[in-house]
């Protein structure tokens, strides 16, 4: 059977969610090969060269050779790694891959340059449209976070339905991350009033909902928080109004979130569309209600363990946040549903599900 090499050109580049799956599906990996007694070389990690990479066991370390050092990531992704590694089963895990090696599996996490197409530069959708076709057709499998990102993909001809395999994202991550309160005092919050939220200006991210219910005097004592890396004055210059009630975070430390998530009121999730939606799950197993927009995959991942507001009406997302914040029976309701709920998504799953279906495109190449 074929080595599996694991495209690691994720690590030594900026934060993303994409990113922060893949690292979670390799730690994972690597630990079910230590749980399964397999020995190292089976599967490799190949990464660029001076990037810092976690300690793995059973997943061996490859870096570049230094003629590829000064490659863009792009030329190294298709024109190096399918070079190098000629032998081996690719696997993808950030929506792309070298379209010219057949002996891969790609994870594509959403089919958004199409449905969500505002959300994205001209360029970015053209490359990524361009690159799913290829991989779609040419890759041995395909792999997606969820059922509705399945019929997504086949929606817009990326793949055939029985070429995707669906591996839902894990959770239990954020149970590992000690919190800092740190976020609290430097806003001046009060635990249980406020709502944290993404600041996100993409048009599919929908924050401008919450903007519009947070202008209501009905939450002019409430904060909306809003952690990440846009800012106020990005969400001014698209013709948001942001009222005063509004505090952004910048970019924080996961440990910091999770501080954040812990003493939140309620976490609110407004997209328009999700591949999957992760925070919303995050947010359950640290026991933060959460109010979402009903759309997307976000039904499949948050069930019955969420509440629910229409997208486009800030009357609905002001009722539902009261609700959550004011109401102590409806709050233990939703804490103790999302606990439940979200303990069904762990890593270890999400990448024993993985790794049975490469195993078995690797035992066919």
């Amino acid at each position: 059977m074929k080595t599996l090499a694991f495209n690691g050109k994720f690590f030594g580049a900026a934060p993303t969610g994409v990113h922060r799956v893949a690292e979670q599906l390799v730690a994972a990996t690597d630990a079910l090969l230590a749980e399964q007694s397999r020995q190292s070389g089976d599967c490799v990690l190949v990464v660029r060269d001076r990037v810092d990479v976690p300690l793995f066991h059973h997943i061996a370390c490859v870096r570049e050779s230094a003629w590829a050092r000064k490659m863009h990531r792009i030329a190294w992704e298709q024109c190096y790694l399918p070079f190098a590694r000629r032998d081996d089963f690719i696997l993808n895990l950030c929506n792309l891959g070298p379209v010219l090696h057949r002996n891969s599996a790609t994870l594509i996490h959403d089919a958004q340059v199409y449905s969500a197409p505002d959300s994205y530069s001209l360029p970015f959708r053209l490359w990524y449209r361009l690159q799913f076709f290829f991989i779609g057709k040419r890759h041995k499998l395909i792999f997606t976070v969820s059922e509705f990102s399945k019929r997504e993909l086949v929606r817009y001809g990326i793949a055939r339905a029985d070429k995707i395999v669906v591996v839902h994202n894990g959770c239990d991550h954020v149970q590992q991350i000690p919190p800092d309160d740190r976020q609290l005092a430097l806003l001046d919050l009060k635990p249980r009033r406020y709502v944290l939220a993404l600041a996100n200006t993409q048009k599919h991210k929908n924050v401008g909902v919450l903007l519009k219910a947070f202008a209501s005097a009905a939450l002019q004592d409430i904060e909306l928080v809003l952690f990440g890396g846009a800012t106020q004055a990005e969400f001014e210059s698209l013709g948001h109004v942001v009222p005063p009630n509004v505090r952004f975070t910048g970019r924080i430390s996961d440990a910091e979130l999770v501080g954040l998530m812990i003493n939140a009121g309620v976490l609110a999730f407004p997209s328009l569309t999700e591949g999957f939606g992760l925070p919303p799950l995050e947010a359950m197993t640290l026991g933060c209600p959460v109010v979402a927009a009903p759309c997307g995959a976000l039904p499949e991942v948050c069930g019955d363990a969420a509440l629910y507001a229409d997208p486009s009406d800030p009357d609905a997302w002001r009722e539902r946040l009261l609700t959550v914040l004011d109401n102590a029976d409806v709050r233990e309701a939703l804490v103790a549903a999302g606990r439940r709920q979200a303990g069904g998504f762990t890593w270890t799953q999400a990448a024993r599900n993985l790794f049975d279906a490469v195993n078995a495109a690797r035992r066919a190449a």
